[in-house]
């Protein structure tokens, strides 16, 4: 194999591909990134690990086509430390020789009798906007557990009605659900399916947002592919729980809030805040406080403005859930719909001086002494 390639065009693919290389590999040969090339001037760089897999197709000067398995994170740094000048790849017996100007590296392969090549793509169902399914995507998994022993609850579950997708997440302490409208190929489809949240979040931000994505399905694997990239990654077997249910039907009153100054002042209170202690708030008429620390140690205390429809509430957070609530939230309000001190709160944008019912991430309040 004897390929040149541009050096900007080799480095971000073997970028891309080499981030699906798992940091610590089950098995040695799933360090590698596989590199195949053709007469036809087509390189393709594949990689895997035992759920995902990654492949992209580039265009290079083929002098002579082949394969070769080399270790994709040393390549990747090897590529973005070269000189920004065309990089020639040699395969030479058991090295896979690499130029670039005056630089030169050789690297040692590994044996591919035991890779297996990267999973085919299911057949495409339909198309989602790009920008979209990475908002979407960044909102629902910040409420998915990351206890892998629970392989429901660290799962995104995606609700496929017609032209309709709903992404539900969980941890049992809050519950974050999307919804968005897609492509679908076939406008009758109706699935439920569940995927790892931290590799569907992964791979909305590897494919990016410019454009649309292409999302396949099969009984066993969803894939995305957008730009000459494509990922696949196994779906996880179970039934999940009726989380929509959860939502209160009806509230009591509700808080509008500046999403910014809220978060600013959220993170300041967290200085303070004890292992798991609570941030505590207390809504009056125009007005929000936000208060954490207590007894001898550090505290903290901000008087916010807010707009308070109802009676006067205290509350207290999980001051993480509440941090990450605001910081996905749309728009430059936020408003927080409640029954109940002790019950659940409901967060979402406010726009128009309504509830924009698209996110909506329900949070569980912490029990203190002075809400029970």
């Amino acid at each position: 194999m004897k390929i040149i390639v541009e050096h900007d065009v080799f480095t971000e693919a073997v970028t891309w591909v080499a981030r699906t290389i798992p940091n610590r590999p089950a098995i040695p040969v799933l360090a590698g990134l596989k590199i195949q090339s053709s007469q036809n001037g087509i390189v393709s760089l594949g990689s895997r690990d035992s759920d995902i897999s990654s492949h992209v197709d580039i265009e290079a000067d083929v002098l002579s086509a082949g394969e070769v398995l080399i270790n994709g994170r040393l390549l990747a740094d090897i590529c973005r430390a070269l000189p920004r000048k065309p990089i020639e790849l040699t395969l030479d017996g058991t090295k896979l020789e690499i130029e670039c100007g005056s630089s030169h590296f050789s690297m040692k392969t590994m044996a591919s009798e035991d890779y297996a090549d990267s999973t085919d793509m299911p057949p495409v169902v339909g198309t989602v906007d790009g920008s979209q399914w990475l908002e979407a995507i960044s909102q629902v998994s910040i409420a998915a557990s990351n206890d892998d022993t629970l392989p429901l609850l660290v799962s995104v579950c995606l609700e496929i009605n017609g032209d309709s997708i709903a992404l539900m997440a969980t941890d049992r302490y809050r519950l974050a659900v999307r919804e968005l409208s897609w492509a679908p190929q076939d406008t009758t489809m109706s699935k439920r399916i569940l995927v790892r949240a931290s590799r569907l979040l992964d791979i909305a931000k590897a494919l990016g947002s410019a454009g649309p994505i292409e999302i396949s399905l099969s009984d066993s694997l969803i894939g995305f592919a957008a730009g000459g990239k494509q990922n696949t990654v196994q779906l996880i077997d179970g039934e999940y729980p009726q989380v929509l249910s959860l939502f209160p039907s009806e509230t009591a009153g509700y808080m509008v809030m500046n999403r910014v100054d809220m978060l600013d002042a959220i993170k300041r209170s967290r200085l303070v805040v004890e292992k798991n202690a609570a941030v505590r708030l207390s809504f009056t008429e125009g007005e929000v406080t936000i208060e954490a620390g207590q007894g001898d140690q550090a505290q903290a205390s901000e008087a916010l403005a807010a707009e308070v429809v109802g009676e006067d509430l205290k509350m207290a957070f999980n001051p993480i859930f509440l941090q990450e609530g605001f910081a996905v939230m749309n728009g430059e309000k936020v408003r927080l719909s409640v029954t109940h001190p002790t019950k659940p709160a409901v967060m979402t944008a406010e726009k128009d001086g309504e509830s924009d019912e698209e996110f909506r991430l329900l949070l569980m309040p912490v029990r203190t002494f002075g809400n029970n």
